[in-house]
């Protein structure tokens, strides 16, 4: 088979398979590309050495079987025979599903994910949003510290067992999505630059040097990540891809990679009569991000929306420091704002930032399943000091209140993983680098930045201590047993009339009318003929929902229709979605 590497500064360049070395030759229809041939079969491990230097692994390797720091492994994508018959499903309408390979189960596999996927298919979610599954140190970590952005992580099964997940996933009737990022690599195992020049001094990002998007060699790198992630796509059969913090992507030319990648998406998309997507995440709140190409937006298909989250973190939980605080001011107005209009800031002053922020979404123009909205990510969670969720902050009650705005609201809603049965384990940070010098600065800079916070060292989880990880399982006897259960079938009833009602799905922002009172902590909403009513104080309301006649479709506590009067009378904490006629 034919082995190649870009490698454009090099004088010599060998490629090492299965213990016999070899050297490459120029390729000359491609500058800086070597290549050559060499006896090889599925499970051949190889790696290319630059002028007589260490063997390393390909910078396009597909699996790597004894981590980063090993040879990689020839990976024959026709093997696999595949079971389910799928036609994907598309963004719109959908109900996403954010999950940790390494913490749903405490197997921490894919296939042991995959054997636990009939649970998603029951709660009615219609895609997995992967977290990162390219390699990295050790055994358990987040992802975010991945290399090699073409291959599965080893300890979680490698390749064949993403493609069992995913076939398991389709037969069941479920769209798969996976967390790719292109705006760092790890900084152990990373031996791109060993090779050419995939990252550029001219840009420096919180991670270091930017990647080069933009510098003299970007043409490769940009065609490197564009590989990457439409093999994802196409060998992997996923359904589409979460782009992590685009906004740290740093790219002057005319023709943005952003662009490139979504119109390459999207023709993969018409080769293959499937529907795939790109969700991006974004601090920007730019519209453009999600523009039409046409319309000289980037095209993506959608994004995070964390203006929603914070303003309903806010509402919940009172919290007011950090990014949180200009949603504090009036948290149910902030609440009511996203739910309108998108954005909280779309050109106005962000206390957190020391300026204006953001501009406004044209609602007449961009449909709302567009943003993403939820009340709990991996980011809102583990970034906290010690890793609680909201089940950990709120009451039952208010988890049920959470449940009702992000699953009744106009965007694409997102779950995270347990959430739907308020899941009592925490998510903390945790990680197994085998450097070291970089575990202990890991482990120093995260108690270093929460003790500037006022948390006492001892009281910040080590991310190295097993222990944290193994906490942050999920406990898969509580979806069972009290109280998690009842949480469970409110999760379960919420997701069905998404799914069998046309009003709760329709993206037209312009459409939906919002009345709240914020002393007295309520807030009711009219998404055609259903009305959504949220009450946040402990004590009871009475929302006026108009003399229009309506039935209750589902109530957290035992709940009235409106009387000739129109008022609701909701009890604390509580929440209800009637259908008007």
């Amino acid at each position: 088979m034919q082995f190649e590497v870009w490698a454009p500064q090099a004088e010599r360049v060998t490629l090492q398979c299965d213990g016999v070395t070899r050297a490459l030759e120029r390729d000359p229809e491609r500058e800086g590309w070597w290549v050559g041939e060499a006896d090889a079969t599925d499970g051949s491990r190889y790696g290319f050495a630059v002028d007589d230097g260490p063997v390393r692994p390909d910078p396009r390797s597909r699996r790597q079987p004894d981590g980063p720091d090993g040879l990689s492994a020839v990976v024959d994508q026709g093997r696999y025979a595949w079971r389910a018959e799928w036609s994907g499903r598309p963004l719109a309408g959908a109900v996403l599903y954010e999950l940790h390979v390494g913490t749903y189960t405490p197997e921490g596999t894919l296939d042991a994910a995959a054997d636990r996927l009939g649970h998603l298919a029951e709660l009615g979610v219609t895609h997995i949003e992967l977290m990162p599954l390219c390699p990295f140190p050790g055994q358990h970590g987040w992802g975010y510290e991945g290399v090699s952005l073409w291959a599965v992580h080893e300890p979680y099964g490698g390749p064949e067992a993403l493609k069992r997940f995913v076939d398991r996933a389709h037969e069941l009737g479920l769209g798969v999505v996976l967390d790719v990022i292109h705006n760092h690599l790890g900084p152990s195992g990373n031996y791109l630059p060993y090779f050419a020049p995939y990252f550029t001094d001219t840009h420096q990002t919180p991670w270091g040097s930017a990647v080069n998007l933009d510098a003299p060699g970007s043409d490769e790198v940009r065609a490197f990540l564009l590989g990457s992630a439409l093999a994802w796509l196409r060998d992997y059969r996923l359904d589409g891809l979460r782009l992590d913090a685009v906004h740290a992507l740093v790219d002057t030319r005319a023709y943005p990679f952003l662009e490139e990648l979504t119109e390459s998406v999207d023709a993969l998309a018409d080769e293959t009569g499937r529907p795939l997507f790109l969700i991006a995440e974004s601090d920007l709140n730019d519209p453009r991000l999600i523009a039409p190409r046409e319309e000289h937006g980037l095209g993506l298909h959608a994004q995070w929306n964390d203006d929603f989250h914070h303003a309903l973190h806010t509402a919940l939980t009172g919290e007011s420091q950090g990014y949180y605080a200009d949603f504090a001011r009036s948290p149910l107005a902030s609440v009511v704002k996203t739910l309108t209009g998108g954005y909280f800031h779309d050109g106005t002053y962000s206390s957190f930032r020391g300026r204006r922020h953001g501009r406004p979404l044209d609602r007449t123009r961009v449909g709302a399943h567009r943003l993403l909205g939820y009340s709990q990510t991996h980011d809102q969670i583990g970034n906290r000091a010690q890793g609680d969720r909201l089940s950990h902050l709120v009451s039952p009650g208010l988890l049920a209140c959470a449940a009702a705005l992000v699953l009744t609201a106009p965007f694409t809603p997102m779950l995270f993983m347990g959430e739907e049965w308020g899941a009592s384990t925490p998510w903390q940070f945790f990680t197994d680098h085998t450097d070291p010098e970089l575990a202990e600065a890991v482990r120093r800079g995260r108690r270093r930045e929460f003790a500037a916070h006022g948390w006492a060292e001892e009281d910040v989880p080590d991310p190295q201590d097993p222990a944290t990880r193994d906490r942050s399982c999920l406990d898969w006897s509580e979806p069972e047993r009290a109280p998690h259960a009842r949480l469970l079938a409110w999760y379960r009833s919420l997701i069905a009339l998404r799914h069998s009602h046309p009003d709760l799905t329709d993206p037209d922002l312009g459409d939906l009318r919002v009345a709240h009172d914020e002393q007295a902590r309520w807030l009711a909403f009219r998404r055609g003929d259903v009305r959504v009513a949220v009450n946040l104080s402990p004590e009871p309301a009475a929302i006026p929902l108009g003399s229009r006649p309506a039935r209750v479709l589902a109530a957290w506590e035992p709940v009235e229709a409106p009387g000739e009067d129109g008022l609701l009378h909701l009890p604390g904490e509580s929440c209800v979605v009637l259908e008007q006629e």
